[in-house]
């Protein structure tokens, strides 16, 4: 399947800056240097914080990923409600990792209203769909999902469009 927004940088104005800018810089370097600058995301994952560490029964495994992701999403109670993801994945699921380093990276710290707002297709605005199985962006769309069900779990804040299925 091929992404509808490769190579659209004006496709991306619906996304949070954070998740934008780091879709631009996808969409500026060739497919083979976008697996590159996933195999960094992945690679800049940060270890879990010790309230996490070796208590995976305490986050979400992501079954739609091929090896064994877990997330646990966290919201402030005070206004803007900010978010912060933390992720478990294993070294060698380079890609899976980068698809986790993706979304800390462009979620992590935004307020709850935004992460919610996120487009449930943004996994496929990075121009990473040419490069990786539909099977693996199964992976990234699953841990997206997720995270926006437990940020709605978090602040009882309702979805940000109607069709939103997750």
């Amino acid at each position: 399947m091929t992404s509808p927004y490769a190579g659209t940088a004006g496709a991306l104005d619906d996304l949070p800056e954070p998740m934008a800018e780091l879709a631009q810089d996808f969409h500026a370097v060739t497919q083979q240097e976008r697996l590159q600058l996933l195999l960094e995301l992945s690679q800049e994952l940060p270890d879990l914080p010790e309230r996490y560490a070796g208590k995976l029964d305490q986050m979400e495994r992501v079954d739609e990923c091929q090896s064994p992701v877990f997330l646990a999403v966290e919201v402030e109670d005070q206004d803007p409600r900010t978010v912060h993801l933390f992720f478990d994945a294993p070294a060698e699921a380079p890609t899976t990792k980068g698809f986790a380093g993706i979304l800390r990276e462009s979620l992590d710290g935004l307020p709850a209203q935004d992460v919610l707002g996120v487009p449930d297709d943004a996994p496929y605005r990075f121009g990473l769909a040419e490069a990786v199985s539909p099977l693996r962006m199964r992976g990234m769309v699953g841990m997206l999902g997720r995270i926006k069900r437990q940020v709605r779990a978090r602040t009882s804040l309702p979805p940000a469009s109607a069709g939103d299925p997750t």
